[in-house]
């Protein structure tokens, strides 16, 4: 399976060049479920195997269509609401817990879930269109998903760059290090929500004294 997606992604790539990766980026980011993670890898890959794609224009053009995605999934949730979110669900098949999971993050913890969902694969392709149903201010959108692009774009391009002559482990590592992000986040939600705990406990030490 994953030789047969390789060799068809490879065909695309010879006939179209960095327009494959735009849209498949494109896609997931606007709420399609598409494989970008491996795509970007493999692109990376190819410009350390064969230099005919550059691994800079890769991090810039990978950023662009991750920027513009999630920005067009915004608008369409924003647009669309609670209803279309409902039938985006049920039309691609996304586990209801999966959603349940992004909006308790979202009115949770408000921006910062931007920049953490990029390298989580099941919330990177619904952030975008939650963040707009859930009215999230629209420039702070903006930037924590400007920020987590450039860094998911630069990580993910550099690690299949320079790990390339171990393609096969590289999956394999990337599936362990979506894992630990998505423990580093809530780690870092644990965090917050203990130091804004204590901010309050000791504001309300504060006014009794």
């Amino acid at each position: 399976m994953a030789e047969r997606l390789f060799d068809l992604l490879r065909q695309f790539l010879d006939a179209y060049g960095y327009w494959t990766l735009v849209v498949v980026l494109l896609l997931e980011n606007a709420g399609i479920p598409a494989p970008g993670e491996t795509i970007l890898l493999f692109v990376s890959f190819l410009a350390w195997s064969e230099h005919e794609l550059h691994l800079g224009y890769i991090i810039l053009v990978g950023i662009a269509a991750c920027t513009v995605g999630d920005n067009l999934g915004y608008a369409i949730g924003y647009r669309g609401g609670r209803p279309l979110l409902d039938r985006y669900q049920r039309f691609l098949h996304i586990p209801a817990h999966t959603i349940a999971r992004g909006e308790h993050l979202f009115e949770r913890y408000g921006s910062v879930t931007i920049f953490f969902a990029r390298f989580v694969f099941g919330i990177r392709i619904i952030a975008g269109p939650l963040a707009g149903v859930l009215r999230m201010p629209w420039k702070k959108f903006l930037l924590f998903n400007f920020l987590g692009a450039s860094v998911w774009v630069s990580v993910i391009s550099l690690v299949g760059y320079f790990f390339g002559s171990r393609w096969d482990r590289l999956l394999h590592w990337m599936k362990r290090f979506n894992i630990g992000v998505a423990v580093l986040a809530v780690l870092v939600v644990v965090l917050g929500w203990w130091w804004r705990r204590r901010k309050r406990r000791d504001a309300g030490e504060e006014d009794r004294n």
